[in-house]
């Protein structure tokens, strides 16, 4: 029997859950940066694509539309202020994740082991987590909801069912 080379549907469910499980529950984003490292596959866009996926969601989840799209001028500035992007690859890594989950939602799927391939693949769950935080916070705030909110309503569009609260 030939030995597991990439990740499983597991590993997906898992990084689904961790995600927007935890962005429900009001978890801290850079807690759950520390805890996706440990699915982050080297040589492998793994969770990465996954992430992109779960912005492309959110940008659905906001109701933008061609008429009525969200403003990518001042992305960051207004969805992940608490980041700071320096230097050019930086600002390309985030630029393209963006990108990439826009290019998602509109039924392209990018060649993200391509563009990787030249700035290091390692870092690319990173660049796709605060794509989908910025659009998770973009649909927040264009439909009125808090970001757990959102974060709920994707979750369950996936069938994910937030842990109860304690009492």
């Amino acid at each position: 029997m030939a030995a597991q080379t990439g990740p499983t549907e597991e590993d997906n469910v898992n990084t689904v859950r961790l995600v927007l499980l935890g962005l429900a529950a009001g978890e801290n984003p850079d807690s759950i940066t520390e805890r996706l490292a440990e699915f982050q596959s080297r040589d492998n866009s793994f969770p990465a694509e996954v992430l992109l996926e779960l912005a492309a969601e959110a940008i659905s989840e906001s109701g933008a539309t061609k008429g009525e799209p969200i403003e990518y001028e001042g992305i960051r500035e207004r969805y992940l202020p608490e980041y700071e992007f320096r230097g050019k690859s930086q600002q390309h890594k985030s630029h393209y994740a963006l990108t990439a989950a826009a290019m998602i939602r509109a039924g392209i799927y990018p060649d993200l082991l391509d563009e990787g391939y030249w700035w290091g693949i390692e870092d690319m769950w990173r660049y796709a987590f605060y794509a989908l935080l910025a659009y998770a916070r973009a649909a927040a705030d264009r439909t009125g909801r808090s970001l757990e909110e959102v974060a709920t309503a994707l979750s369950e569009h996936r069938g994910l069912k937030p842990a109860p609260k304690a009492t």
